[in-house]
Formats: C-alpha cells, structure tokens, sequence
C-alpha cells in the first residue's frame, strides 16, 4: 500500500515512524514533511491545504490511502474533495461536516449540548452581542475562559482572573484579535480538575477503537506557568484514567460523540480527539480536535502495539469490525524542546547537534518537529523543534531516558520543561 501523509510536525513525525514499521506499506510519502521525516518516507514539497497538487501527488504516485495529520485541510474540507476527485483512494480524515467539531467551537458546544455530553456551561457571542458578553462574564466565577470560535493555531484561548481583563480581551477578540476565527467568542465557565486526553479511531458506521490515554502540558514554564504553547511534552498511561474513569468516558463521552454524529448524516471517518477534564472522578470535555494531538501522538504512537495501518484503512473503508487494537504495556513520555522566545518571536536556522545520539538507544525516538535540511545540515525551523520520547518499565524511567537524551541534544536557545509528568512520579 502507497500512502502519502499529510503535514510536517511531530504528531506527523510519530505517524510516519509507526506506519513505515507496518508490513502493508509499501511506500511513504509526508507533505511536506520535516527534516527529520525523510528517515521513513520521501518528503514532498506540497502544502496540505493546495487540493490540487495533493490530488496530483497522488496520481503521479499510486497513492491507495490518504491520511491527514492537521487540522486544517480537514476543516478546509480535503476529505470532500478526495472522494469526488478521487474516490477509489482510502481517506483517514472527518468531511468537512465532521471537521466543525474543531473547527467550531460553537458548533462542538452544541452537538455536545444536544447529545447531552458533559461540558462546561457557556455561551457564544459576536461583536453585535458584546455588552451581552460582558454582562454573561459577570455571573461567572473567575478565572474566565474566552475560546476563539474558529482554529487559531492553538492559540485562541485566553484564562484570565480579572473581570475587567476579561471584559477587555473578549472586546479585542470580537475586534479581530485572531482574524475572523474570532469573529464569534465561547465563553465558558472555568473547570477545575487534572486533564487528559482520549483518542478514538472511528469508522462512520458505529465501530470505534480507543487508544492509548496521554496527558500533554501546554505551559511554557515548569509549574505549569506562563503562556500557553502547542504542548511541552506528554505521558503514557494516566495513572487516574483507570478502568472505572474509561468506562464513564465511554458510555458518556464517546459512544455518543460517534452515534451523534451517524445520527446527523456526518462521515466520520479517522481520529477524534477528546480533550478531557477530570472533575472529581467525573469526566467532562474541554474541547474536541478532529485529528491526534501534538505532543500526545509522540507517546500513543509507541505504545501502540498493533500495526496501525490495517487499523487506519478499516476506518476509511469503514469497517473496523472486531480487528484489534492492542496496547504496549511499557510507559513512554515525550520531552519537547523548544527555540529560545517560544511561544513568542523566535529565530530559526540554529544548527542541530547531538540528534544523532538516539540512534544507538532502541529506548528513545527523536520525532522532529520544527526541523530543516539546509546544505545537509540539520537547522531549527519552527518553535517546537523535537520531540524526545522514550519507553519505560515505569514513567520515571521512560522520563529519565528522555531526558538524558534533552541533555544529549543541543541548539543554540535550547529550552525544555524538567518537570513533565512529575505528578505520577
């Protein structure tokens, strides 16, 4: 089997490692990739959201199987526009229809509502509804959370502890603060407890497959402090995601997430992401993605036992049926480094060395991320530029080889979180 991967970050990194382990791919292609991708597959130079040159990647390559890594073809409607142009080609991505659910966060809040799927209270405003806005934020107990309604790179959510800071933002928001993804703002009331979240393959019909449980920290800072990133690395398993606590997620959360949407008509298609909240043993959704998370998918992928690709063209084909999806027992944690200003400005082309290091330890995997080639030297391109991942008889020792490899590892900025999954530990 050909199959061409769309996106260039760390998830797609893990991604591209697992399924070129698997005895049915026959070739790989990643577009456009990274500096480190090319390691399992040909990279492509082509943007996820150009349509028309995903369709001709494919048709100059054989492609038989699709899978989209990010958000933003998904919701910009690739899988619509595979299965009209090229419809004997297997797709691992939500339509367009199924994409709302991150794509708009008024729209998830409300399929949520209406399937009766716990969440936290909110409501949804525009610039015309501002003073309503400010006046709903009033009856909240602080902090205070304002969602940007459309996808803003991860960073079109705001927790304030001030009302008036609150009010503030909430009108520079309505104003264009994220371009028209925060045209419309949720507001919702602040849930306190431990997050995690839960990944499920679905095949549109009913069948579904869960996935190992990971926890990611956002902050930049250790403590948890300081502005929020795309993840600075993530753990496997949680130890309070436990059998009672799954089986609550999938009574309440998933089994009618995918009946919901067969029940409106949607072709779902691939992974969704729950971004849970544990609120005293109850689970409730923050939010939903419509494709694995970044950094979580650099520890799921390793403690996937299974071959994933059977798995993923079962779901496209849209019988999962019984086939199994086994997991690793082994813990695995991810340490993330990252450019020296991020998740502000940062500089890129910073020479990479010591990646190489991994090479000789069958325990860790670096999973680039924000990586380039330049004269076959190996440079920073991004914010978040690796992903240090290793396995673990316990998560104390999977985080200890991590981070001997962070230590191993070195650019000119270099910066990483020491405290990942120091809760469990």
């Amino acid at each position: 089997m050909n199959i061409l991967l769309l996106g260039s970050g760390g998830r797609e990194s893990a991604l591209a490692w697992k399924m070129s382990r698997s005895t049915l791919c026959s070739n790989l292609f990643i577009a456009p990739g990274n500096g480190g991708t090319g390691r399992y597959g040909r990279n492509l130079d082509i943007s996820p959201t150009d349509f028309l040159a995903v369709l001709k990647a494919v048709t100059d390559n054989d492609i038989d199987m699709v899978v989209v890594g990010n958000e933003d073809p998904l919701v910009a409607g690739i899988t619509d526009f595979m299965a009209k142009e090229a419809p004997e080609v297997l797709v691992v991505g939500p339509t367009k229809a199924g994409a709302r659910l991150e794509g708009s966060k008024d729209f998830a809040k409300q399929f949520m509502e209406a399937e009766g799927i716990p969440t936290a209270r909110y409501r949804s405003f525009t610039a015309d509804t501002l003073a309503e806005g400010q006046a709903f934020l009033e009856t909240l107990q602080p902090p205070y959370v304002l969602k940007a309604d459309g996808l803003a790179a991860g960073k079109g959510v705001l927790i304030l502890d001030s009302l008036d800071e609150a009010k503030k933002e909430l009108a520079e928001m309505l104003s264009g603060m994220f371009g028209a993804s925060s045209a419309t703002v949720v507001i919702e009331e602040f849930l306190s407890g431990i997050e995690c979240s839960v990944f499920v393959l679905t095949d549109g019909n009913g069948g579904y497959r869960v996935l190992p449980v990971a926890k990611d920290y956002k902050r930049i800072l250790e403590g948890d402090k300081g502005p929020n990133t795309g993840g600075m690395g993530a753990v496997s398993p949680v130890p309070f995601a436990d059998a009672e606590f799954m089986r609550k997620v999938d009574e309440r959360i998933i089994r009618p997430t995918v009946e919901g949407l067969r029940r409106r008509g949607i072709d779902y298609k691939g992974f969704i992401f729950l971004g849970l909240i544990n609120v005293g043993g109850e689970p409730m959704v923050i939010e939903y993605n419509v494709r694995m998370g970044d950094p979580e998918t650099e520890v799921v992928m390793l403690r996937i036992a299974s071959d994933l690709v059977p798995l993923l063209a079962a779901a496209a084909r849209g019988n999962l049926g019984d086939m199994p999806l086994e997991q690793d027992p082994r813990a695995a944690a991810t340490v993330m480094l990252v450019s020296g200003g991020y998740p502000g400005s940062y500089a890129k082309g910073k020479t990479i060395t010591g990646a190489d290091a991994a090479d000789s330890d069958p325990d860790t995997i670096i999973f680039h991320a924000g990586t380039a080639l330049r004269d076959g030297q190996l440079v920073t391109s991004g914010g978040r530029v690796m992903a240090l991942s290793s396995y673990g008889d316990t998560l104390q020792q999977a985080l200890g080889r991590s981070y001997a490899m962070a230590d191993k590892v070195d650019f000119d900025g270099k910066t990483f979180r020491r405290d990942i999954g120091n809760e469990f530990v």
